[in-house]
């Protein structure tokens, strides 16, 4: 199998449209569709059912998918390892984070960094947590600053700082006075939350589960400045990180007072797979600020 058309696979595999993918990768339908039909061949089975002129994904599709994306990564990683030996202060760090973290640490991390090794680039994947541990496993990057830490088994860890979390709530809310309060006290209030299964989401559930909570959740959002809109126009009270800078005047953060209200960041990398050494340098720095 050619490696180009392992790419040309992953793009249809993700358009699941021929025409899409061919002018998405700069080739012509028929040569796309005979590259798919020699990767089929090899296989020995179809990797899409046909539904009219639309390809669906089957399962076979779907692990060869898998492995396509892995394969493409680690021939990626090797072709950076061979940059960097060459010019150990050139290179590329394929960088995951948390959509929490982008408007404060990670932009200041990089400003940073780049002042140290102006050469070295970066690939930046921003998302949830769970969407950041399948991109590191998968090979699509190299390392990520997440929350909460995932599992031990399968990532190596660093952890770079914790942050307390706060209860948001409205201007004039009856808790918006208090200078810390337990999450018990908002236990009748409705709660703005995060989707399953964002790590925000993961560590409020395991403290209302502490604090005896069956919450009446009214909304679950899929970022924070949504769950912090609502909060503002008195749909309910929510969990967040206690904010860095740039907050809504029209929310009150209200210090938690249970002793596991905090979120743990830190660096994230797979333990199957050695970092090259831009990853490398770029780990070692942030673990020594």
């Amino acid at each position: 199998m050619h490696l180009e058309e392992l790419q040309w696979f992953v793009v249809l595999a993700e358009t699941e449209h021929v025409t899409e993918a061919a002018a998405e990768l700069g080739v012509s339908q028929p040569t796309l569709s005979r590259a798919l039909s020699r990767l089929e061949q090899n296989v020995g089975v179809p990797l899409f059912d046909r539904v009219g002129r639309r390809l669906h994904l089957n399962e076979y599709g779907r692990i060869m998918l898998e492995h396509c994306r892995r394969s493409l990564a680690e021939v990626q990683a090797a072709l950076d390892r061979i940059a960097t030996l060459r010019d150990p202060d050139t290179g590329r760090v394929r960088l995951a984070f948390l959509h929490s973290l982008a408007n404060w640490y990670v932009p200041e991390q990089l400003r940073r960094f780049r002042e140290t090794a102006p050469k070295i680039q970066f690939d930046l994947f921003q998302g949830a947590a769970h969407e950041i541990a399948r991109s590191i496993l998968d090979g699509g990057s190299d390392v990520a600053v997440t929350s909460p830490r995932p599992d031990p088994g399968a990532f190596s860890w660093h952890r770079l700082y914790v942050e307390r979390l706060c209860l948001a709530v409205s201007v004039g809310h009856r808790l918006a006075g208090r200078s810390r309060v337990s999450l018990s006290a908002a236990a009748s209030e409705p709660f703005v939350a995060l989707e399953k299964p964002f790590g925000l989401r993961q560590l409020t559930d395991e403290l209302w589960v502490e604090a005896g909570i069956d919450p009446q959740i009214v909304f679950e959002a899929s970022e924070i400045p949504t769950m912090e809109g609502l909060v503002a126009a008195g749909f309910g009270v929510a969990v967040v990180p206690v904010p860095r800078d740039g907050t809504d005047a029209r929310v009150i953060h209200v210090p938690l007072s249970n002793s596991r209200a905090k979120r743990e960041v830190g660096l994230a990398w797979a333990r199957s797979r050695p970092l090259a050494p831009p990853s490398r340098r770029f780990v070692d720095f942030l673990a020594g600020s």
